[in-house]
């Protein structure tokens, strides 16, 4: 059995053994503890911030868009009216429109995270390819890059657009194919430029995953999925990496830094124990969105960016905001 970030999440601690098919001797205090972690858990917005209620109304509902999928991730608003979602377990990409309709694009192993380039394009990470892919609107697709310095890519996970139009995207090995091998000795952050040209950008991450730039283009902010960190970095004008930093850490059971995106007034929103963490530009913890299923992703969408679509385990919800998500490439209204 293939275990990535993903699926440990669902199987940690007591789970996982189970899966292994150990047994272990639980304490009775152990096993109350694991009965609360397992049970259902509801829906709330939990504030640490007053500043929360000014993105996310009090009273907001969530609304469950669609369901019976296998293990959702890489959400990614289309302005023609609908979202694609990656299943990592059903091994497909599809549309999903907001009333429910769900129609599959491409059937694909381990698709992951998504994004549109600056022409508007389909661009997915296709983890048993170990590739960056681009996705015709015909289900159709082409190798953009599989290789740095001639060397495979461990397993692309998320990927992004830049503010210089470019593709910016992590390589971590959480879902390197099962027998085959590692050929590059780290997990990187790369740039994808127009011209098929691949540059790398950091190195220094235990396991980069989610990403995401600030509105102004100055500062990258990357996921260490096992460090349980949010790093920054300051972009320079030629595109390099520099100061990197310590932005937040979410420590916790139930969940890991994984999918990320900002709103237009830069703060960043980060899947994490129990929900959806929401940090101001500044680092501080403003409050989180407590979800019944836990996300792996999220991405701004709809006519005016601005309903949140989560990418949950077998579900994909939505809860409307207060401001608007920042799309690279889109008309972003400050508001």
């Amino acid at each position: 059995m293939r275990f990535s970030v993903n699926q440990f999440l669902v199987t940690e601690f007591f789970g996982a053994a189970i899966a292994a098919g150990c047994v272990l001797a639980l304490s009775g205090n152990q096993l109350a503890a694991q009965a609360r972690e397992s049970a259902p858990r509801q829906f709330e917005l939990k504030a640490e911030s007053p500043r929360f209620a000014e993105l996310i109304a009090e009273g907001t509902p969530l609304e469950k868009v669609a369901t019976g999928f296998g293990f959702t991730e890489g959400p990614v608003w289309d302005p023609r009216g609908f979202l694609y979602v990656s299943d990592e377990v059903q091994n497909k990409l599809s549309r999903v429109y907001p009333d429910g309709r769900v129609e599959t694009l491409l059937s694909i192993g381990d698709p992951d995270g998504s994004t549109l380039d600056a022409h508007g394009r389909l661009i997915t990470t296709a983890s048993v390819l170990r590739a960056i892919i681009q996705v015709d609107p015909d289900g159709q697709f082409k190798v953009l890059a599989d290789k740095y310095q001639g060397r495979k890519f461990n397993s692309p996970n998320d990927v992004i657009l830049g503010p210089d139009g470019a593709l910016y995207f992590t390589d971590p090995t959480l879902d390197l194919p099962k027998g085959e091998k590692q050929e590059i000795p780290f997990q990187g952050v790369y740039r994808l430029g127009d011209d098929g040209s691949v540059r790398l950008l950091t190195s220094d991450l235990a396991q980069p995953n989610g990403l995401a730039f600030s509105p102004d283009g100055k500062r990258l902010y990357i996921d260490d999925t096992k460090q349980r960190e949010i790093r920054v970095y300051d972009v320079a004008a030629n595109g390099e990496l520099k100061n990197g930093r310590l932005f937040g850490k979410e420590e916790g059971r139930g969940g890991v830094p994984d999918g990320m995106r900002v709103d237009v007034k830069g703060n960043v929103y980060v899947t994490g124990p129990l929900g959806i963490w929401v940090w101001d530009p500044d680092g501080n913890h403003l409050g989180t969105i407590i979800m019944p299923e836990q996300p792996a992703n999220l991405n701004l969408g709809d006519a005016d960016y601005r309903t949140l679509y989560i990418t949950a385990r077998t579900s994909v919800y939505r809860l409307k905001t207060k401001v608007r998500g920042f799309v690279p490439g889109a008309r972003n209204a400050s508001r």
